[in-house]
């Protein structure tokens, strides 16, 4: 096999349908497009979502909930994340570049100190919010939080 003998599987290459050549062809006088009405004219295009006239689906769905444009995300990081960190890296004090900088975070993200896993290591954290357990947690463990 050589690219001088190569050719489509069989049954892959189709013929068009060429329309509008003839009555004979069979496919000759309106070509295929009915009779009268927009559909048979040149340039005609239906809307999208159109359904001849019948009530389109994306109004017959009901419309529900709605999006809170005062709510704060938050990007959670976790206690046991914060102590594998502080082992790894050697660190005294956890803030949002330090976060940033190991890539538990982006630059726009608001960091929030979730309670899961324990805190063994004296660090004072700063973040934009904590949960109470993350809290009690890191004051237990003889450091200290800071809210941005």
């Amino acid at each position: 096999m050589n690219l001088s003998n190569l050719k489509p599987a069989k049954g892959a290459v189709k013929n068009s349908k060429r329309i509008g050549r003839g009555t004979g062809s069979g496919r000759g006088g309106t070509s295929t497009r009915g009779h009268k009405g927009a559909g048979s004219r040149s340039g005609h295009s239906t809307k999208i979502g159109f359904e001849g006239g019948q009530m389109p689906l994306q109004r017959r769905v009901p419309k529900f909930g709605f999006k809170n444009i005062n709510r704060v995300e938050y990007n959670g990081v976790n206690l046991d994340t914060l102590q594998a960190l502080i082992e790894k890296y050697n660190l005294t004090a956890v803030d949002f570049d330090a976060l940033k900088a190991h890539g538990l975070v982006s630059k726009n993200d608001k960091v929030k100190i979730l309670g899961r896993g324990e805190l063994k290591a004296k660090v004072e954290v700063t973040a934009h919010a904590f949960t109470a357990s993350a809290q009690k947690a890191i004051e237990a463990a003889g450091g200290s939080i800071v809210k941005i």
